[in-house]
């Protein structure tokens, strides 16, 4: 809870940003208060430091206006979309309109695992294809991950998906996926009360790839110290620019492998090709999803020639 001075206010949230004006969030006796316009002192350019959605600062008051003057080690933080403090990151994969590509959101599951965020997968668009959703469902299932299946379209499993979302107090959380997989639209329908003004994006006929069409992130308060992300233009390619990980590490940012890790025939094991991997047992025994497994595989040929020096 924020201490209020007569000229500074700590523990605020930063809750967006724009044109390098900052509105923040304090508790002011127990009722939510909000600051328009901030600006961050000068010093930060110095220090290379940017002050981001969901961040944690101090407000300095000279008398007439407030600046941010200090921001709080950050849990992680994602450059795009610029944001800070992430715990939850829900993962909306469509089983149709536009068809998934599991790499791509492994991808992402492999991030979270990396920067201490929790993953949620949510399906949408159920009621396209109702067997591929059961079946992408199971895979994450089976993987230990918290995962929904969801129509808007139907308003099918949204109450459970709500209850999670509402369950999960006192966290910053965030919806991500390919464009044109319905982030918006879920967001909405799960919370009309925030009555978002952003459009949503349309299919396009040609490329079958969503066009964004909003571009400002926003936390939005919906329980007390709890937000929700509105990130709009957030496509899981835009994360072909970051480096994932060592090939060493990456074994460990699948949690289903979690089970047979250091326990292969060889000490040195890759777990892609070698006899007496565990890892490749599991899978033929159908205990690591087939689908999971090869985009092992395919991050790993991404992330085998990274060294340690260039994880810096």
């Amino acid at each position: 809870m924020p201490d209020i001075a007569s000229d500074q206010i700590c523990g605020a949230r930063i809750i967006s940003c724009v044109g390098g004006k900052y509105t923040v969030v304090y508790d002011d006796g127990g009722r939510e208060a909000a600051i328009e316009n901030i600006t961050a002192k000068g010093a930060f350019r110095h220090e290379k430091i940017k002050p981001l959605p969901g961040d944690i600062v101090d407000l300095h008051y000279d008398g007439s206006v407030y600046t941010v003057n200090r921001v709080y080690d950050r849990k992680n933080s994602l450059i795009r979309p610029a944001l800070a403090n992430l715990d939850i990151l829900y993962i909306v994969i469509s089983c149709r309109s536009p068809d998934p590509v599991p790499v791509l959101a492994d991808k992402i599951t492999v991030l979270c695992e990396k920067n201490s965020i929790r993953p949620v997968i949510v399906v949408t668009k159920s009621e396209l294809d109702p067997d591929e959703a059961k079946r992408i469902k199971s895979v994450y299932d089976k993987c230990g991950y918290d995962c929904f299946s969801v129509s808007c379209a139907e308003n099918a499993g949204l109450d459970g998906l709500r209850d999670y979302i509402a369950g999960n107090k006192g966290t910053v959380s965030a919806f991500c996926g390919a464009s044109g997989v319905g982030k918006s639209t879920l967001l909405n329908d799960l919370f009309p009360e925030l009555d978002l003004s952003c459009e949503t994006g349309e299919i396009s006929e040609k490329i079958r790839r969503g066009r964004n069409t909003t571009r400002t992130v926003r936390l939005y308060r919906i329980f007390p110290s709890t937000y929700l992300a509105d990130t709009p233009g957030f496509s899981l390619l835009d994360f072909e620019k970051f480096t994932l990980c060592s090939k060493e590490e990456l074994p460990y940012m699948f949690a289903e492998f979690a089970p047979y890790l250091c326990k292969c025939k060889y000490t040195k094991c890759s777990h892609t090709k070698e006899d007496g991997c565990l890892i490749i047992d599991a899978v033929k025994k159908g205990m690591i999803p087939r689908q999971r497994f090869d985009s092992y595989l395919c991050l790993y040929d991404a992330v085998k020639n990274i060294k340690d020096w260039n994880m810096k």
